[in-house]
């Protein structure tokens, strides 16, 4: 990923942003003032620019706003983000008009402004898919023959222009398939454009497929390509397509029959030549049947079906995924590739995985950052995998480096006397089992000692599905970011 680019005089914004950035794993580089970014932008090494700008307003040596017309010209397609004191606020208002991304009011609640430059991140990348290719990747990966059969369906479907509709739980690799789909198609040299529709707002998913003309809607400074204009000639991928509203299906059934449609606000009929390709992790037919889908819409998506299997039915690629997802782990980290014992790949193989691939990738992510050593041992593993052993963990194996109060409560011993339960029964009574072992031994911290458990493996938990993104895993857990950022101090799981 390109980094962000920071520019601003006073050392200790810099500082700040940097380190912030840098716990959200978004890479930077900073600046002092103006001249400088320009002078890297004419560099070798900064010719691929960056992919968000983040420029206070006044510096010596340059003016925040002559480098963001600079910018505009050079590189249209940037985010730039204005940070500006309330006094400078006609002069953000102003930037904002002539193209900024947004404004920063300074000083700055620092969570906020990570949130605002995250946002950033992402129009930027969606702004390149129009004008980049396919960035070359690894094929998909799986020998289990439900995956073959999914190989076979994209070499029969590759070379054609038909709909495809992709069907398979959610984190099941839909738009790797998807990819692939369009990596070996005619329009492999064209733009290939995501959408989840599920992820954006009502109100915005209709400007976000179709573009909108300046003064359509309040906020709507400039004209915008819509995802169907830049996938032009190439291929957009519609992914959560159940989820789309009602009134937007019709719309999009009027794109698919005859390829025209209007921007939002538009009175001239724009035309794009897109392959669709749609993915659901829901029952269309069941969605039709409730009166939420179109039957019309349904039919023609549903050209051509691939059902992608859930990784728990193709247990025997989990070993070759996990090698594959540490060692891309590892290069992104920048550190040596890790390795995972016998013992501990099959404690993995027998995971359900509720979240598919996406959740193996996640804990390879996770163990890169958090296990001790070179070889991944069994109690290395993070709580959601231990917690499903029906055989005892011992407590020596806990693990010593990597929070291991937060495995010790999901990893207590169940007796065999409890049969098949399901997992909260299983934690509910190992909770139980821990408190009367503490209880017993006479001490008098235990609500301390299990809350601080508790708290540890919760959170821990929930930066493993985020990659480590404190603000996305306080939302997930229903907590605030100060909140999320003080226990994770207070309970030591930086260290």
């Amino acid at each position: 990923m390109k980094p962000i680019w920071i520019v601003d005089d006073d050392q200790s914004i810099r500082f700040v942003l940097e380190k912030a950035l840098l716990r959200e794993g978004l890479p930077t580089r900073s600046f002092t003032n103006p001249r400088e970014v320009l002078k890297a932008l004419d560099s070798e090494e900064g010719r691929d620019g960056p992919q968000v700008l983040v420029s206070d307003i006044r510096m010596p040596g340059g003016s925040g706003l002559d480098l963001l017309a600079t910018i505009k010209q050079r590189m249209p397609g940037l985010p730039v983000i204005i940070m500006t004191a309330f006094s400078d606020l006609d002069s953000a208002v102003s930037a904002f008009q002539s193209g900024a991304f947004e404004y920063l009011p300074k000083p700055f609640d620092l969570p906020k402004a990570i949130e605002l430059i995250r946002r950033a991140v992402g129009e930027s990348q969606r702004e390149d898919v129009a004008e980049e290719k396919l960035v070359e990747a690894p094929e998909m990966l799986g020998q289990a023959p439900a995956m073959q059969d999914v190989f076979r369906g994209i070499g029969r479907l590759a070379q054609s222009h038909v709909t495809v509709l992709i069907t398979g739980e959610s984190g099941s690799g839909k738009e790797l398939v998807a990819h692939a789909l369009h990596k070996h198609s005619p329009r492999a040299n064209q733009p290939f454009v995501a959408i989840n529709t599920a992820a954006i707002p009502k109100d915005l998913l209709e400007s976000e497929l179709f573009g909108h003309e300046r003064g359509a809607f309040t906020g709507a400074q400039a004209s915008r390509r819509g995802r169907f204009e830049q996938a032009d000639g190439g291929t957009l991928f519609l992914d959560e397509i159940g989820d789309m509203p009602f009134d937007l299906q019709t719309r999009l059934l009027r794109v698919l029959s005859d390829g025209h449609f209007y921007r939002v606000g538009g009175h001239s009929a724009v035309k794009a030549n897109v392959r669709v390709i749609a993915a659901t992790h829901q029952d269309l037919e069941e969605r039709v049947k409730q009166g939420v889908f179109r039957e019309d819409l349904f039919h023609r998506l549903n050209v051509i079906r691939l059902r992608l299997p859930a990784l728990r039915e193709r247990r025997e690629d989990v070993p070759m995924l996990a090698r594959y997802f540490l060692q891309r782990s590892a290069q992104q980290l920048g550190v040596e590739p890790k390795r995972i014992s016998e013992t501990a790949m099959d404690k993995l193989g027998q995971f359900q995985f509720p979240g598919n691939v996406r959740q193996l990738e996640n804990i390879c992510h996770w163990l890169t950052v958090m296990a001790p050593a070179q070889v991944i041992e069994l109690k290395d593993l993070p709580p959601e995998v231990l917690a499903t052993a029906s055989p005892a963990v011992p407590e020596a194996m806990a693990p010593a480096a990597t929070a291991p109060e937060a495995v010790s409560v999901a990893a207590v011993p169940v007796s065999a006397s409890m049969g098949a339960s399901s997992p909260s029964a299983v934690w509910e009574s190992g909770l139980e089992e821990e408190a009367l072992a503490l209880l017993n031994s006479g001490r008098t911290d235990v609500w301390d000692v299990l809350s601080r458990r508790f708290e540890t493996s919760l959170i821990q938990a929930a930066l493993s599905t985020t990659r480590g993104r404190r603000i996305e895993a306080a939302q997930k857990l229903g907590i605030g970011r100060n909140t999320i950022t003080r226990k994770i101090q207070e309970l030591g799981i930086d260290e």
